[in-house]
């Protein structure tokens, strides 16, 4: 598995980045939260302007590659004594084959490297990778409602995995 970084002045590669988010997430959370917040959420955080702009305020973008092909992504940055890990998707076909770990290994290698002692992610409370973070070795810190705009809402558990 390698993990390609995504730079802010890589027009291509952040239209790839879109292109490929929105095929995954919305597949994926259509079921989950419903097709009218999932499109309000993928044009305000994986359009190529939301991914620009997150670029610009310090989030890093990966391509995940195997064998040449992109089979998902990830996005990450640093806040207060943690690593946030804002976005881990994988294609539907690579789900269930335990990369979910060695993703994380990469995103704790990138916390170390920076001090830092935890990764920190929400999770909405009805997404069944709940679990597979449980397993991973993550707790459940706290549970939030965040107003999103436009009457959405994100309702979340929030996960830390401590070093």
């Amino acid at each position: 598995m390698e993990f390609k970084q995504l730079t802010e002045t890589d027009g291509n590669g952040i239209r790839e980045m879109s292109g490929l988010a929105t095929g995954i997430v919305r597949d994926y959370y259509d079921p989950i939260i419903g097709k009218a917040q999932n499109d309000y959420m993928l044009d305000r955080f994986q359009s190529v302007a939301g991914i620009t702009d997150q670029l610009r305020h310090g989030y890093r973008y990966y391509f995940v590659r195997e064998d040449g092909r992109d089979i998902g992504f990830l996005a990450f940055y640093p806040r207060e004594d943690h690593m946030y890990l804002s976005k881990l998707y994988l294609r539907g076909e690579e789900r269930g084959k335990g990369r979910a770990r060695e993703i994380l290994d990469f995103v704790a290698g990138k916390a170390r490297e920076e001090g830092l002692s935890a990764i920190e992610l929400n999770v909405n409370k009805r997404n069944p990778t709940v679990r597979i973070y449980e397993k991973l070795g993550f707790r459940i810190k706290r549970a939030e409602k965040n107003d999103i705009g436009s009457g959405f809402y994100m309702d979340d558990y929030v996960f830390r995995l401590e070093w």
